[in-house]
């Protein structure tokens, strides 16, 4: 019996930033290896995991963007999140069996209780990482370890709680629940937050959904979806791809001359008048061309992360548009 033989995608360069509403159910990787074999690109990476049953902005990094990743791994996050209350589960969240319930009185969920609990989840705090999560330990992941029935000791880590808002809700089964909005440090874990709120109230909690709605200043209204972009043809997709420096509002722009940008391309320091800026995106001038990022100390302009001449010809040139 004969097989038609497998179409092999011919992959190209290109170069931007997708920002993706991941949909529930996939891994940030899946989604990543789904959008690069739509848009037949060589290089890809994304800024940050979510969970499988995390939803919301997934920013895609692609060729030349991926050097700016790591930017969007250390920017504050916001989501929103649902937590029901009176159950604890194996995982902290609804993929978990549940290992205790607990009456929840009504008294912990009237307004001034829950602003009272988010004060005190406010500002710098400590979490313990949960079981079920990629960190390492020993060269093995956590979840690894929660798998096989183990439990690893976890140091507690200090993160960042910028604002909490908390609300009393119901979840799709009539328990009563908490409404989470949260703007947070890298490293946060939500689940976590959670749990710990749940204890706080004398309950237990575990999060029941969880979504991304912005990160970095990038929110969900410059999202497209995976079903959107799957019902697009062909190239018609790239016009959903934002340039590589759009990870770089907040640094601040400097334009090279020609003999200038040519040495700074090399790696060399440039002198100028620049006042000290920590993060700054360098440009060259004719044509006016991203050529990497850098910082200014003491008259000099010093790269950080360079593109590559090649990379700059290719996103110069452009890529095929619908």
């Amino acid at each position: 019996m004969s097989h038609a033989p497998r179409t092999r995608v011919q992959r190209r360069p290109v170069h931007g930033v997708l920002l993706l509403d991941k949909p529930i159910g996939l891994s940030s990787n899946d989604a990543l290896q789904k959008i690069k074999w739509l848009l037949r690109a060589q290089k890809a990476g994304h800024t940050g995991t979510l969970d499988p049953l995390a939803t919301g902005v997934l920013p895609l990094c692609f060729g030349a963007a991926t050097k700016f990743s790591a930017l969007q791994l250390d920017a504050p996050k916001t989501y929103t999140a649902l937590a029901r209350l009176g159950q604890t589960t194996t995982t902290g969240d609804a993929e978990g069996s549940v290992v205790q319930e607990r009456p929840v009185e009504s008294s912990a969920l009237n307004p001034p209780q829950l602003a009272a609990l988010a004060a005190r989840f406010t500002g710098d705090i400590s979490q313990v990482p949960p079981m079920y999560s990629a960190l390492k330990k020993d060269g093995k992941a956590l979840y690894e370890y929660a798998r096989a029935g183990q439990e690893v000791e976890r140091p507690a880590r200090q993160v960042t709680i910028h604002a909490l808002a908390l609300e009393a809700a119901v979840d799709a089964d009539g328990q009563p629940a908490l409404r989470i909005t949260v703007t947070c440090s890298k490293g946060t874990y939500i689940r976590t937050l959670a749990e710990d709120m749940g204890e706080a109230l004398g309950c237990g909690a575990h999060l029941r959904s969880l979504r991304r709605t912005a990160t970095g200043g990038i929110g969900l209204e410059r999202c497209v979806s995976l079903e959107a972009l799957e019902a697009l043809e062909g190239d018609e997709r790239l016009a959903h791809l934002l340039p590589v420096d759009s990870l770089l509002h907040e640094h601040q722009p400097i334009h090279l001359g020609a003999e200038d940008a040519g040495r700074f391309l090399t790696g060399l320091r440039r002198r100028g008048t620049w006042p000290d800026v920590a993060a700054v995106a360098v440009y060259g001038q004719q044509p006016a061309a991203l050529l990497g990022v850098g910082h200014t100390q003491a008259g000099e302009l010093i790269p950080d992360r360079l593109l590559s001449p090649l990379e700059i010809q290719q996103i110069l040139e452009g890529m095929p548009r619908p």
